[in-house]
């Protein structure tokens, strides 16, 4: 490795002096060292928790511990494993609600695939039509993006709330502009539903964290809300008592990284109540005839969980909930901010010989009303930025897991990189050959950004090896595409 002279990176006592509060969070140190050994005798360093939360070995263990003592069959049925399947799955759903604080009587949980299944639950179900709206923030993840698809082809107006440059959040005031009629309508049990309004807890591109409150405020303008909460649960609390959204999308391998294949649609029941399920299948019906040509519904959430459910992995959940709940969801919070907030420090402090940056930061700087997610750039010395390709195969094949494209968040990629509307619509319906054209024809510097993420197994010797690798092979090194793969996406 080359010297780093001046940029050389801070140590512990220095990140400890301007970030006392790790201190209080040292038992996830010796959690890291007996549940994620796996990690340290790997070499891995792991910055990729938007992506996915990482399991800790007592969840393995006990998924197998389970499945070896006793046996557990397809809960649609009334036999002994049937029972015993219907049991630990109802100890799931009495664990979600209880994690967010819902009362029973309000709120149910549905389980399915993952959240972006949870999200086409609402989109495909949704009372949408003519004189109704779906309102979004831009910046969103492409499965509430996509609910406009179901609103459009049923006669509903679409409108986006516009991001805010250069810290890439979305104001109050735009969000109430795009929500408020003309004669401000008070949601009661007359009011006809104006529409849905959904937008992130948390952004799983820059870290924003939209106010919570904004749920409120929508039900106030007549507008039925979905709080993605996908990227925000990990490391903060959501207290259904307090805040109350009718639809919350929720990943659970996001939070602690098994089971994979389990998700959540955590819903008001008043709100489900008025969703019409275009299709039904087994599981969801209470009855139905084939020459008769009628069905009936379920009446309580099964009537949204298509098949047979995940009985075996369904269980995990109740156990991984456990492991927050006793880890400290508060705990793994402070964490996971002193360490954005080094970093984010450390990556605005570096510089080349010359002087100029090295780092493009997209999205808040400092941790005020922000989450654990960090989205940048490399600049070489003349400001150019350096290929998110270059960065994620040397990355790699140095033992480190970050993300890098546009994440799944068109809006908040189309904002950082200032495309404009008028290019994004002179290639409406254009067909070009490659990814790599249509980075050229949007005229964005690179094919997206690099993502480093933070969860409850991050140490500052994460953080300190990443920012080692990122000085020592980036600092004065110019930009080049020169013998960089295709892309096959953004």
């Amino acid at each position: 490795m080359n010297p780093i002279r001046e940029n050389t990176v801070a140590g512990p006592a220095d990140f400890l002096a301007a970030h006392p509060d790790y201190e209080s969070t040292g038992a996830l140190d010796l959690l890291r060292s007996a549940e994620y050994r796996y990690l340290d005798d790997d070499g891995v360093v792991y910055l990729d928790y938007a992506g996915a939360g990482l399991a800790a070995t007592a969840q393995h263990r006990a998924h197998q511990v389970r499945l070896a003592q006793q046996c557990f069959g397809n809960p649609h049925s009334e036999n002994p494993t049937s029972k015993a399947a219907t049991e630990v799955v109802e100890e799931a759903r009495r664990a979600v609600l209880a994690h967010l604080n819902a009362d029973p009587g309000e709120y149910c949980a549905i389980f399915t695939a993952n959240a972006s299944a949870a999200c086409r639950l609402v989109g495909e179900a949704y009372p949408f039509g003519r004189g109704t709206r779906y309102v979004t923030t831009s910046d969103n993840h492409n499965s509430v993006i996509g609910i406009r698809e179901y609103a459009a082809v049923r006669g509903a107006r679409v409108a986006y709330i516009p991001i805010d440059t250069p810290d890439l959040r979305t104001s109050e005031a735009a969000m109430r502009t795009a929500l408020r009629p003309h004669r401000k309508a008070f949601r009661s049990s007359a009011t006809v539903r104006r529409g849905l309004f959904a937008y992130p807890a948390q952004s799983n591109f820059t870290g924003v964290q939209h106010p919570l409150d904004w749920v409120e405020a929508a039900h106030e303008y007549g507008y039925d809300v979905l709080l993605d909460a996908a990227a925000y649960l990990p490391a903060n609390t959501l207290d259904l008592s307090v805040v109350k959204p009718d639809f919350v999308p929720i990943s659970w391998y996001k939070l602690f990284g098994y089971p994979t294949g389990v998700g959540c649609l955590v819903a008001r029941r008043t709100a489900l109540a008025a969703l019409r399920r275009p299709w039904f299948a087994g599981g969801t019906i209470a009855a139905a005839s084939l020459q008769g040509d009628w069905h009936v519904m379920a009446d309580d959430e099964s009537a949204f969980e298509d098949g047979t459910l995940n009985f075996l992995s369904i269980p995990d959940v109740t156990f991984g909930i456990g492991w927050l709940r006793d880890i400290g969801v508060d705990t793994v919070h402070r964490r996971v901010i002193c360490l954005t907030g080094w970093l984010l420090d450390r990556l605005a402090s570096l510089t080349h010989d010359n002087g100029a940056p090295m780092v493009r930061i997209y999205g808040p700087v400092d941790t005020v009303r922000r989450g654990g997610t960090v989205a940048f750039n490399f600049l070489d010395p003349d400001g150019v930025v350096l290929d998110e390709r270059l960065i994620a195969a040397e990355s790699a094949a140095a033992g480190i897991s970050l993300r890098t494209g546009c994440f799944c968040n068109p809006g908040a990629g189309e904002a950082a990189f200032g495309i404009s509307l008028p290019v994004l619509r002179r290639l409406f319906g254009t067909r070009l050959a490659t990814m790599d054209e249509y980075v050229a024809a949007l005229g964005m510097p690179s094919g997206g950004a690099i993502r480093v993420s933070f969860g409850a197994a991050s140490t500052i010797a994460d953080v300190q090896n990443f920012l080692e690798f990122a000085t020592t092979s980036y600092r004065n090194r110019p930009a080049t595409q020169e013998g960089l793969p295709p892309r096959e996406r953004c």
